[in-house]
């Protein structure tokens, strides 16, 4: 069954301003990397239970996916996958975490 995919408002902003960090010296690959993170977000309707469970966390509905140096973190429940946050992998994963509002 497929689930829908809902990305959070934390999420959005992360790939946002992701993409607005790479653009200053890109357009082009800015949107490359836009179109490779939502590509990988979609994947996970028909299989979300293929990015392995966030380390740091150890929760087993919060798995994670790479796409290039970033870490999409996202929910798994029945119906949907929610996007929880998009972080990139140099950063310290417990701080960028806690910047986030998200209820759980």
């Amino acid at each position: 069954m497929a689930r829908r995919v809902v990305w959070t408002e934390a999420a959005s902003s992360d790939l946002a301003g992701a993409a607005d960090y790479i653009a200053r010296d890109s357009r082009f690959y800015a949107a490359a990397f836009v179109r490779e993170v939502r590509a990988a977000a979609r994947s996970l309707r028909l299989s979300p239970e293929r990015g392995r469970v966030v380390p740091e966390l150890g929760q087993p509905e919060i798995r994670q996916l790479l796409v290039q140096s970033y870490r999409l973190v996202y929910s798994v429940a029945p119906k949907q996958v929610h996007v929880l946050a998009l972080i990139h992998g140099a950063r310290d994963f417990t701080k960028a975490w806690g910047e986030h509002d998200l209820f759980l």
